[in-house]
């Protein structure tokens, strides 16, 4: 039987990669990209920004998949560079406003009896979705937060430990429902 590349592991994609494979990092294009997208999203890029910022990730992930050694996961290494990459471009661009509460903080919409965790990530302030984002979405650990985003550990895990307890609160079923979500 022929492997066809939908057979092969992330791990044997990326050796391939970074000997020059472009059809099999154009692969693991195609199997992480929308997930990617999606974490950019989470932390607050417009849907054309993260669409823009995936695609400079992925041409950096390609320049640099000789360093994956699959010691972690792909997904989670390419969310990585992203992260870095958009949270580099928000700084850049003077975007970045750190401690801004929302007007709509209770807001949540239930489709149907599910929580959107979409809309209550838009909940929270800005430096709260994105250290949450980072921590939960894109695997980083909380040193990597404080040094990407250039903030105190002890500030980075105060609004991650925050954005989830307020994330919890919002998205807690009813009562009376008897289901419950866990979150983080």
């Amino acid at each position: 039987m022929i492997k066809t590349l939908r057979d092969f592991h992330d791990v044997e994609l990326a050796a391939q990669a970074a000997a020059g494979g472009r059809r099999e990092y154009g692969e693991l294009v195609r199997r992480h990209g929308s997930a990617v997208r999606g974490l950019l999203r989470r932390m607050g890029a417009t849907p054309s920004l993260s669409d823009d910022v995936a695609q400079d990730a992925f041409l950096q992930g390609f320049q640099r998949c000789s360093e994956f050694r699959g010691q972690g996961t792909f997904a989670g290494w390419i969310k990585k560079i992203a992260a870095r990459l958009y949270l580099k471009r928000v700084a850049k661009e003077a975007r970045y406003v750190a401690e801004v509460e929302t007007d709509q903080a209770d807001v949540v919409v239930d489709r149907g009896g599910l929580m959107d965790l979409d809309e209550a990530l838009k909940t929270l302030n800005e430096t709260e979705r994105v250290c949450v984002s980072l921590c939960h979405g894109a695997g980083m650990s909380h040193p990597e937060i404080a040094a990407a985003m250039n903030l105190p550990l002890g500030t980075v895990k105060s609004h991650v430990k925050r954005g989830l307890d307020k994330l919890r609160a919002r998205l807690q079923p009813a009562q009376g429902d008897g289901r419950s979500i866990h979150v983080g």
